[in-house]
């Protein structure tokens, strides 16, 4: 992790990843203190992307930005701990759906508190205005896609 002093330095770009990367270890370690199953963040990322719905892998792979070899490995592994179930989807042979069991719902709505609990704490440091004002910014359409 770069030191507040050198982040000055950094441009936005870097800012970005650099604060992201650091708010996702800070999530991850508060996860995995308070939890037996280690999930690692591309596993929470899948889970976010499936919570209450059931699509098809596939559409998963086509939805999430890490490779397809990678996003069957981080399924099974999430099918091992017993957060997710495959099925097969109704006729189609070769298609399978994903979702999370209820152990899996129960694992992300315990993270989405955590998650709060880490978004208080940024709000105590800068300011809840200054909070809402990022979470708008970052959701505006920056019409940047390649």
């Amino acid at each position: 992790m770069i030191p507040t002093s050198e982040l000055q330095n950094l441009d936005l770009i870097d800012l970005l990843s650099e604060r992201h990367s650091m708010v996702r270890r800070i999530a991850e370690k508060a996860w995995n203190n308070q939890s037996e199953i280690h999930i690692s963040n591309s596993e929470w990322y899948i889970m976010a992307r499936i919570y209450q719905k059931k699509p098809t892998i596939s559409y998963v792979t086509k939805n999430v930005e890490i490779s397809r070899q990678a996003i069957h490995k981080f399924i099974n592994k999430l099918a091992e701990k017993g957060l997710v179930e495959i099925d097969n989807v109704e006729n189609n042979k070769k298609e399978k759906c994903i979702q999370l069991t209820a152990f899996g719902e129960e694992c992300y709505k315990k993270n989405e508190a955590l998650k709060a609990q880490l978004e208080n704490k940024i709000a105590e440091k800068i300011g809840t205005e200054q909070v809402e004002i990022l979470k708008d910014l970052l959701k505006l359409d920056w019409d940047i896609n390649q």
